[in-house]
C-alpha cells in the first residue's frame, strides 16, 4: 500500500494498493457524497495499434458488452448491472480504455464482482451483430461516396501523420469488416492484464474494504505485462490544412495547434491561455466572433491532454461563404494573444473559475476516478491543491509566453468539411498561408 501524502483541505484521501498479480487498486475517499464510481482503466487504445490493427481496441471494448460466462448475453449482462441501479459506460481513447459504473456505496462490492466477470470471463459472442453496429457508427463519419467527413479525425491525421496518434479510434471500415474472434481474443490477452490496468473507486468508501473486494473478485486476472506506447512525434511543421467537400449550407471547422503536455512546467499557463480565449460567453472567441460579429452560432476551444503531448483545438461551423472570414478572425484573435498581456481583472476571473471547477470536481466521482485512476496509468497525478497553487502562480506574462510557444504557424493544422466554392477555397488558402 502506498500511503497518502499530507494533504490540504482541498485534497481527498487517495490510497493505492498493488495486488500480488500487479493490479493497482486506488480509492478516492469522498465521505460527503452519497454515490460511488467503480472504474477500470486499461492502457490500450488507438496509439497502441498498427495500421492493420487500427480500430481493434474500440472493437474489443464493444465486444465486452456481448456477455460473460455467468451472463452469457448482452441482455443478461446489462440486466445484472441495471439491477444494481447502474449502467455500464465504456469508451476507447487514444491513450486508454475506460469501463465505469456508478453505485450506492453499499453496492460497490457487487459492482466489483461484475467488473471482475466482465474483465475476467468475457464470452466474445455475437461478433457479426457487433460488427454491424460498429460499421453503422463508422457510417456517421463518411458520405455516400465513402469520403471521410469527420473534421476532428481529419485534423488529427494532419497533426500526427503516420504516427499511431493520427489514426482514427474507431478504425477504417476495411479493418472492422475483417476482424475475427481470434483477433479480439489476442488483443484482449495482450492488453487486459492486471499489470496494465488500474481499478479506481471514488465515493464514501473505505480503502481496505475495497482492496479486499478487488482481491476477491479481480484477483484471478492474468498478470500480463504493462504496455508502452511509442513517443508522440514532433510537431506538424505547419501550417497544414485540408478541405473535404460535403453537401449542406455550413462548413465544419477543426483547427488544432500542438500544445503543452500536462507534465510540462508551462502547462498551467497554457490552460490560462485557453481560458482567456474560451471560458464562458464573455471571453474572446464567443463574444467577439459569435456574439458581436455573427460569424458562427457556436464556437469553442479546448485542450486534449495525451500521455506525452497535448492539443489545443478550436471547433466551429459556419455558413460556407463565411468560413474564410471566420478562420481569419480566429487566427487574428489567437495571434493577438502572443503580444497582448491580459489585465489583472481577467486573470483573477480565470483563476476564480479554475478554482471553482477544480473544487466542483470533488463532487463528481467520475471525475475523481479519471484523474486519480486514468492519469496514473502514465504518471502520478498531482494533488488538487498543487494544481490550484500552480494556477495561482500564473502571470499575464506566462500566458503570453504560452501563446508564443503554441499559437504559431508551424504548430497549426486545419480541417474544413463543407461545400466551399473554388473562390472560398482560394481565400482560405491565402488566410492560412499568410498567417504569421
Amino acid at each position: 500500500m502506498v500511503p497518502a501524502p499530507a494533504r490540504s483541505p482541498t485534497d481527498p484521501t487517495v490510497a493505492t494498493t498493488t495486488l500480488d498479480h500487479g493490479l493497482r487498486v486506488t480509492t478516492v475517499a469522498l465521505p460527503h457524497l452519497h454515490t460511488a464510481t467503480v472504474a477500470a482503466f486499461i492502457k490500450v487504445g488507438s496509439r497502441f495499434e498498427s495500421p492493420d490493427e487500427n480500430g481493434l481496441s474500440h472493437f474489443t471494448e464493444h465486444m465486452l458488452f456481448r456477455g460473460t460466462e455467468r451472463f452469457p448475453t448482452s441482455l443478461a449482462l446489462n440486466t445484472a448491472i441495471e439491477r444494481l441501479g447502474s449502467t455500464l459506460h465504456a469508451e476507447t481513447g487514444r491513450d486508454y480504455t475506460l469501463y465505469a459504473m456508478g453505485f450506492e456505496p453499499e453496492r460497490v462490492g457487487a459492482g466489483l464482482e461484475l467488473l471482475g466477470e466482465l474483465l475476467g470471463r468475457p464470452r466474445f459472442g455475437d461478433i457479426e451483430l457487433e460488427r454491424a453496429l460498429v460499421l453503422e457508427e463508422i457510417n456517421e463519419d463518411y458520405d455516400e461516396d465513402d469520403v471521410e467527413i469527420n473534421a476532428d479525425d481529419i485534423a488529427r491525421g494532419l497533426m500526427f501523420g503516420e504516427h499511431a496518434l493520427g489514426q482514427r479510434i474507431i478504425g477504417p471500415r476495411g479493418n472492422v469488416q475483417g476482424f475475427r474472434e481470434e483477433d479480439v481474443r489476442g488483443h484482449f490477452a495482450r492488453f487486459y492484464g492486471a499489470r496494465n490496468m488500474i481499478v479506481c473507486v471514488a465515493g464514501p468508501i473505505e480503502h481496505d474494504t475495497v482492496v479486499e473486494q478487488a482481491r476477491r473478485y479481480l484477483g484471478d486476472l492474468p498478470a500480463g505485462a504493462p504496455a508502452e506506447p511509442s513517443p508522440a512525434p514532433p510537431g506538424p511543421g505547419g501550417p497544414r490544412w485540408k478541405h473535404v467537400r460535403d453537401s449542406g449550407t455550413q462548413t465544419t471547422l477543426a483547427m488544432l495547434f500542438r500544445g503543452v503536455p500536462e507534465l510540462d512546467p508551462g502547462y498551467h499557463a497554457f490552460v490560462g491561455m485557453l481560458r482567456a480565449l474560451d471560458d464562458g460567453m464573455s471571453t474572446r472567441l464567443h463574444y467577439q466572433l459569435a456574439d458581436q460579429k455573427g460569424l458562427a452560432y457556436s464556437i469553442g476551444a479546448g485542450i486534449e491532454p495525451l500521455a506525452d503531448a497535448a492539443l489545443f483545438e478550436v471547433t466551429s461551423a459556419t455558413a460556407n461563404a463565411k468560413l474564410p472570414t471566420l478562420v481569419a478572425e480566429i487566427l487574428r484573435l489567437v495571434g493577438g494573444m502572443r503580444d497582448q498581456r491580459i489585465g489583472d481583472d481577467e486573470l483573477t476571473k480565470i483563476r476564480t473559475r479554475y478554482r471553482y471547477e477544480t473544487l466542483a470536481s470533488l463532487d463528481d466521482t467520475a471525475a475523481m476516478t479519471s484523474w486519480f485512476g486514468g492519469t496514473a496509468l502514465y504518471y502520478p497525478p498531482p494533488p488538487l491543491s498543487e494544481r490550484l497553487a500552480a494556477m495561482a502562480r500564473v502571470t499575464s506574462d506566462d500566458i503570453v509566453e504560452a501563446a508564443r510557444r503554441v499559437l504559431t504557424p508551424d504548430a497549426l493544422v486545419l480541417a474544413a468539411v463543407g461545400a466551399l466554392s473554388k473562390a472560398r477555397i482560394g481565400e482560405l488558402r491565402e488566410v492560412v498561408g499568410g498567417w504569421r
